[in-house]
């Protein structure tokens, strides 16, 4: 199975019970908390309708016909309005080692600069590994302190990437 596989598109109404599944049964695999966390958001239900101002965009990944992870872009909550969030990124194991993440990560990033976003922000768990070297490795940078109101307070690992 090769990347040609999968196809990257814009979310669809359709495709909202598929990426809750998704989301909820990544974050069950990883032992996440289910409060403060993308677990008890109203937007993971409605992912479609989330994503639908000019300022934000999701993608999913599909792979024969199924939702199998997807990540989107939003201006970060209660933050100035240059930052965008990296928003709702997960996987499920069919998708991960495939080189998906990066070129997933580069759309939105991509995105977010024709945009007027300057910078992004991300939050993650620190037991993540995999996750935390993937954003690492496309040039995000651990902070010190969260930025603007995610509401995700379980999540205490923080990063920013400049879009310059």
């Amino acid at each position: 199975m090769t990347t040609s596989d999968f196809i990257i598109r814009e979310v669809k109404p359709q495709d909202n019970k598929a990426l809750a599944t998704v989301i909820r049964t990544v974050l069950e695999e990883f032992g996440v908390p289910k409060v403060g966390t993308a677990y008890e958001d109203q937007a993971t239900d409605e992912m479609f309708e989330t994503y639908q101002s000019p300022r934000a965009k999701y993608f999913v990944i599909e792979h024969q016909g199924s939702v199998v992870g997807g990540a989107g872009i939003a201006p970060l909550e209660d933050h100035q309005d240059d930052v965008c969030e990296l928003q709702k990124m997960y996987f499920l194991p069919i998708t991960r080692g495939k080189g998906l993440g990066t070129k997933l990560i580069q759309h939105c990033l991509q995105l977010a600069k024709e945009i007027g976003f300057t910078a992004c922000y991300l939050e993650t768990m620190p037991y993540m590994d995999a996750a935390r070297k993937l954003y690492a490795k496309n040039g995000f940078q651990n902070l010190d302190s969260p930025m603007g109101n995610t509401g995700h307070y379980s999540c205490n690992v923080w990063m920013l990437k400049s879009l310059d």
